[in-house]
């Protein structure tokens, strides 16, 4: 097995063709190739250059490859750095802005609702903020104020755009498209999939980079007839864990990888629970007034005469999440289970 802390050469997969890789060199790949292609792409954040390359190495190498002036360290101060590459973004520089953990959103919060969101609107649509703020958030291990999932925060805020990738493949395609795009973007990673290995490395990256992968469009991880579960994010993971148990009882669960919160596929849902007539929800982010509950409201509003049971929701529990492993009060894949049989037996 490879070491995830190891250095990762720029530009390339961190395995090669057979072996795996993960999100972490998916990223890095990702950052790599959009850096050769585009020479007015600026990285900057906290230990981002080398020999650190970040706390998860995954700009490792980029500094080395492209310079200080491009790969920039920066102060412990998120509104410097987000501030910064708004600035930036306006003088006509694409720019990807690391925040080492969600938690420290809150810190920055006023440059990304009150100002990146809404430049564009506010100037008649001629100032763009094309900026990526990267951001990770971590497991109940690293204590209640390392933890939160708080995309429904900016998932409220219109003007932003929200990504959260599950794959390696999705995790470069989703930060090509992000990088591109000439509108703030949010890049969240879970330390839990980060180095999750995948099968699937290519055996190098194409001169342009990883293929694109369009926001707004959900993937099915799992073809199923009974139920749907639609999830994001780490919750992927406990939801085909799940859709596996139930295929033994003789439940066919689908899996939905939403990919994408800002745009949601609304249409790619819809599609999927209008075929099975069920649907669980499930994501790490607070259950009460999180993300899930918007998706929930869409399926019942637009499938209301359809529905075999009423929505099933799952969520972080209303607590500060707890260092205590005992504590843990995120969806598992037993709860993820339990719902679902739950919901085909009638609710």
């Amino acid at each position: 097995m490879s070491d995830p802390t190891a250095p990762i050469t720029p530009g390339a997969p961190t395995a090669s063709a057979g072996e795996q890789w993960n999100i972490t060199g998916a990223v890095n790949t990702a950052l790599s190739a959009a850096m050769a292609r585009e020479p007015k792409l600026l990285v900057m954040g906290e230990d981002i250059a080398d020999p650190i390359g970040g706390v998860w190495r995954t700009f490792a190498g980029l500094s080395t490859t492209y310079g200080t002036d491009r790969v920039r360290n920066t102060p412990i101060s998120e509104q410097a750095i987000v501030g910064t590459a708004i600035g930036a973004a306006l003088a006509g520089y694409r720019v990807v802005a690391d925040i080492m953990f969600f938690d420290f959103i809150a810190v920055c919060l006023d440059q990304l609702a009150n100002h990146a969101a809404k430049l564009r609107y506010m100037s008649g649509g001629v100032s763009g903020v094309p900026i990526t703020v990267t951001t990770t958030v971590g497991s109940g291990r690293f204590g209640a104020q390392h933890t939160q999932s708080l995309e429904a925060w900016l998932m409220h805020t219109p003007g932003v755009k929200v990504v959260y990738p599950t794959t390696p493949e999705d995790a470069a395609g989703l930060m090509t498209t992000c990088i591109d795009d000439d509108d703030p973007c949010l890049f969240i990673q879970h330390s839990g999939t980060m180095f999750k290995k995948s099968p699937k490395a290519p055996s190098a990256a194409p001169p342009e980079g990883p293929a694109a992968v369009p926001l707004g469009v959900a993937d099915v991880k799992r073809v199923g007839t009974d139920v749907s579960i639609i999830a994001y994010g780490v919750a992927v993971r406990d939801a085909l864990r799940a859709a596996d148990t139930l295929a033994g009882e003789g439940i066919s669960a689908e899996v939905v990888d939403l990919r994408s919160l800002v745009p949601l596929d609304v249409d790619g849902i819809l599609a999927s629970v209008a075929k099975t007539r069920r649907a669980v929800v499930v994501h790490a982010a607070t259950r009460f007034c999180g993300p899930g509950a918007e998706i929930a409201a869409v399926i019942g509003a637009e499938l209301f005469g359809d529905l075999l049971a009423p929505v099933r929701r799952l969520g972080a529990d209303y607590v500060p999440v707890p260092f205590a492993a005992e504590l843990d009060p995120f969806p598992s894949a037993g709860s993820v289970a339990d719902a679902v049989r739950g919901v085909l037996a009638g609710g």
